[in-house]
């Protein structure tokens, strides 16, 4: 099957206040934030038309930014309803929305704040980031080579783009090896995250979940831990030990791309898709359709 580019399809993209034909989005080669790395971004779900945690992917952008010494010229309101004018625009249903914001080419420099800031928002038809029966029956995971970073290293807390070189690079490995994602440990050893979602373990009944406080409390995580307690399931948000891994009964991972996403395996230790997991995965699903029906 061959690849559709991105840089070469139909429809619009929100750039800098305005809508724009897809092919015409364009920067320079010379732009700050190919060569710096100055800039951050989102990624949403549509569904039924409507993005879902679309205030709250709002607000996340502009702190990343804020983060990253500048300021977002747009508002997270005027933000959220260009999103919404970009899902019109290329009468999107159910897919996904790119949110970025980036230095622009004015300055080619380790400093350059008199930079404009740019904004754009993309929208595309996309399905689940793992295929449907791979997800049901649990993915395969293997141990990334690279950790995540102390904070007193790298802004942790803002989705900038630059803290994601080490995740490709782990997942291409992974993909190489025959496993769909890698799990992370932190600079301590600590269990993290996987390359682009958030981890959960289960144990005795209840939620066990890394503490993020070397990675981002993705939007997603927050969603889940809030629909565990519902169901009154205890969540437990702490310092995860890699030894500990054996000890867990199920795990999955869950962000805006993954959704809830069972694991089956982590470099060799085996978990079950179990009560819990499906229960969260269901719960979630539910959430996510009930957002579109109340938006349409």
């Amino acid at each position: 099957m061959s690849l559709v580019p991105f840089d070469d399809r139909d429809g619009w993209i929100w750039m800098d206040g305005k809508l724009v034909p897809w092919r015409d989005a364009k920067v320079h080669v010379l732009t700050h934030a190919l060569h710096y790395g100055s800039a951050v971004f989102e990624g949403e779900r549509a569904y039924g038309g409507t993005i879902f945690k679309a205030k709250e992917h709002g607000e996340r952008l502009a702190r990343s930014a804020e983060i990253l010494g500048f300021q977002l010229p747009y508002t997270p309101a005027q933000l959220d309803k260009a999103a919404a004018e970009t899902i019109a625009a290329n009468k999107i249903i159910d897919g996904y929305v790119r949110r970025i914001a980036w230095r622009g080419s004015e300055v080619m420099g380790v400093s350059a704040q008199q930079s404009k800031i740019h904004v754009a928002i993309a929208t595309w038809l996309w399905p689940s980031y793992f295929p449907m029966e791979q997800r049901l029956k649990g993915i395969r995971l293997t141990i990334a080579k690279y950790r995540r970073p102390s904070p007193d290293t790298i802004p942790c807390m803002s989705k900038a783009i630059g803290l994601y070189m080490i995740c490709t690079i782990s997942k291409h490995e992974a993909e190489n090896q025959g496993f769909a994602d890698a799990l992370m440990f932190d600079y301590r050893g600590y269990v993290a995250e996987a390359t682009g979602a958030n981890v959960f373990f289960v144990k005795d009944g209840k939620l066990h979940t890394p503490k993020p406080d070397c990675f981002l409390d993705g939007v997603t995580r927050q969603t889940v831990i809030a629909l565990a307690k519902k169901r009154g399931i205890e969540v437990v948000e702490r310092h995860i030990r890699s030894e500990e891994l054996v000890t867990f009964e199920e795990c999955f991972l869950c962000g805006t791309a993954a959704e809830v996403t069972p694991v089956a395996e982590v470099a060799g230790k085996m978990f079950t898709v179990g009560q819990i997991t499906r229960q969260m995965l269901a719960d979630y699903d539910a959430l996510t359709r009930s957002n579109a029906k109340v938006a349409a």
